[in-house]
């Protein structure tokens, strides 16, 4: 390549940003950002996965029987660690999804893992359906 080629080249390199010094700069941009990306991903690993609660219990809503105006009575499967106490809000809801009833029930400690249980539920109009709304360690 000729002198004039060459200073021709290294004019449009200059000019469009192919310098050593810009694609040293670049680089360290993409390593840079690529470092951090790592960083932040096993952070939320770390934050999501590790340090997260694990999974005590398993609430399954298993049927509900409408038994007048006034009650409903509500079953379900309950699989916790043998030895641990529970409570669980229960709620009966009419055909526009409005809660009509509301119980907490203590669930005592046993030696199995795998119960189903059941609870009835005071209504003050007829429900249309009875379920688990949420259940929590104590």
């Amino acid at each position: 390549m000729s002198s004039t080629a060459q200073d021709t080249a290294a004019e449009l390199d200059r000019r469009y940003g192919r310098t050593r010094g810009n694609v040293r700069r670049t680089r360290g941009i993409v390593i840079g950002t690529a470092i951090a990306f790592v960083v932040a991903l096993v952070a939320w690993l770390v934050w999501g996965g590790l340090l997260s609660a694990n999974s005590d219990f398993e609430v399954v809503d298993t049927g509900h029987t409408v038994v007048d105006d006034t009650l409903v009575q509500v079953r379900y499967q309950l699989t916790v660690a043998p030895g641990s106490t529970m409570s669980c809000a229960l709620q009966a809801q009419n055909s526009t999804f409005a809660i009509v009833g509301w119980n907490i029930v203590d669930v005592p400690a046993s030696d199995r893992r795998v119960r189903t249980l059941g609870a009835e539920i005071r209504t003050t109009e007829l429900a249309v359906t009875g379920l688990i709304y949420r259940c929590w360690l104590t």
